[in-house]
């Protein structure tokens, strides 16, 4: 097994997360779901994935409170898709499926991106980058 990413969220309602999330096109590993949580495959093939956790789930792995994302940010899930289209594409289901605007969209040319909350208030960026723009390391 190589590197993997489980980013953790915590979620008022499991159902209305999947329905949402769904709608946007993404899957759900269902081996790892059940009524406290969900594993989301944002990119199965690269071993990502966002772990959806009801709050009283969520709240047994950690000895803080939990955030209300309505109200404070405590992360920025970033996603970088393929094209500017699949930006707007992606950004604009969220909206017509419930999301909320978070800021306006940023374009440099060179990057492109857009950006909402889920029904829970967690902020996702959509973004592109031309290939072209980034030097090898």
């Amino acid at each position: 097994m190589g590197k993997m990413i489980f980013v953790n969220l915590p979620v008022k309602d499991l159902s209305r997360s999947v329905e949402f999330f769904g709608k946007l096109g993404f899957t759900f590993n269902q081996q790892f779901t059940d009524e406290n949580a969900t594993a989301m495959e944002i990119d199965k093939d690269n071993g990502i994935y966002a772990m959806l956790l009801v709050e009283p789930f969520f709240k047994g792995f950690t000895k803080k409170e939990i955030a209300d994302a309505t109200k404070t940010t405590e992360a920025i899930v970033a996603l970088g898709l393929e094209s500017r289209a699949a930006v707007d594409e992606l950004a604009d289901k969220a909206l017509a499926s419930g999301g909320s605007p978070a800021n306006e969209p940023m374009d440099e040319g060179y990057m492109y991106g857009r950006s909402f909350q889920d029904p829970d208030g967690h902020q996702w960026e959509v973004m592109w980058m031309d290939p072209s723009a980034v030097e090898p390391s």
